[in-house]
């Protein structure tokens, strides 16, 4: 029996065994969608992803992403985990340079290499689009908060950058920790948005090298909360240049992530106003976990 070749990978890692994990098959151009669904089910990761072209097309590899649920047309750490291993495994050799081809269009991801042989790898993800402002008397209820620990110098307000979030600021750490989403009002409330689902932020951090801390949930997609989403953090950076949240300047933070559930990353994030565009670009390391052989 032909077996397809898989690689884990841990996203936006801060060391191994943190981050998001990812499971990517290399060899995937002759399964069909619903093959790829059920592996993803199988698997159980936020996303999973299947490379259908290992030989260039258009300058780019073709790359499907699966929830265990559904397909998505784009997500922030498969991006960069999936460039990683067709690197590793295909390319076999150092590049500056990789670039995908999603149901969202051509996404490079780009390699910084450090002195100290350390690798970020860079995404630059299309520009974001700014969608309905949403009540926070409304909200507030689907987290478990109070309405007075959402932030009101800032909307709360639906972005994208590929796939649509709902982006929520609040005042403090605390919280941010003491989150509780409640699934039924949740479920009711996203039958009248695009976005479903959710990034909540606040200005206090549990590392005091860190700018932001995030949570997302994302119970329509079968994943309670992701401990790394580079998705979402785009939006969010977005979010950040358009509201000015740290002043009339670029934006270049550190954002940390996944804390509460065990799996602590670290997402770089880079925005600027570009004329009538903001450039978002998501960073983070990826660490190699295994590799094996799908039956």
């Amino acid at each position: 029996m032909k077996g397809l070749n898989f690689y884990i990978v841990d996203v936006f890692a801060v060391d191994k065994y943190t981050g998001n994990q990812l499971a990517v098959f290399t060899n995937a151009s002759g399964i069909s969608a619903a093959q790829m669904q059920l592996i993803a089910k199988e698997i159980n990761y936020s996303e999973t992803t299947f490379i259908t072209s290992a030989e260039l097309k258009n300058g780019g590899y073709d790359v499907r992403t699966f929830t265990p649920k559904k397909e998505l047309p784009f997500a922030g750490h498969p991006t960069l985990g999936t460039a990683y291993i067709i690197q590793q495994a295909l390319i076999n050799h150092p590049v500056e340079t990789v670039n995908l081809n999603l149901k969202v269009g051509q996404i490079p991801v780009t390699w910084h290499y450090g002195e100290d042989g350390s690798e970020v790898l860079w995404m630059r993800q299309n520009p974001p689009t700014f969608h309905q402002i949403l009540n926070a008397d409304d909200l507030a209820p689907v987290l478990g908060l109070d309405r007075d620990e959402i932030d009101d110098r800032y909307p709360i307000q639906e972005v994208s950058t590929g796939v649509p979030f709902i982006i929520i600021p609040l005042k403090t750490h605390k919280s941010l920790q003491q989150i509780r989403v409640n699934k039924e009002r949740y479920f009711e409330f996203v039958k009248n948005t695009q976005a479903k689902e959710i990034l909540v932020f606040c200005p206090e951090t549990y590392a005091p090298e860190n700018d932001l801390s995030v949570r997302v949930f994302a119970e329509s997609l079968g994943i309670p909360e992701d401990p790394a989403t580079g998705s979402a953090n785009g939006c969010l950076a977005g979010y950040l240049v358009k509201y000015s949240y740290f002043g009339n300047q670029p934006v270049d933070v550190r954002v940390e992530q996944g804390y509460e559930i065990g799996r602590p990353s670290l997402l770089l994030l880079k925005a600027s106003q570009n004329q009538d565009t903001i450039d978002v670009s998501v960073g983070g390391k990826v660490v190699m976990i295994a590799s094996g052989e799908f039956f």
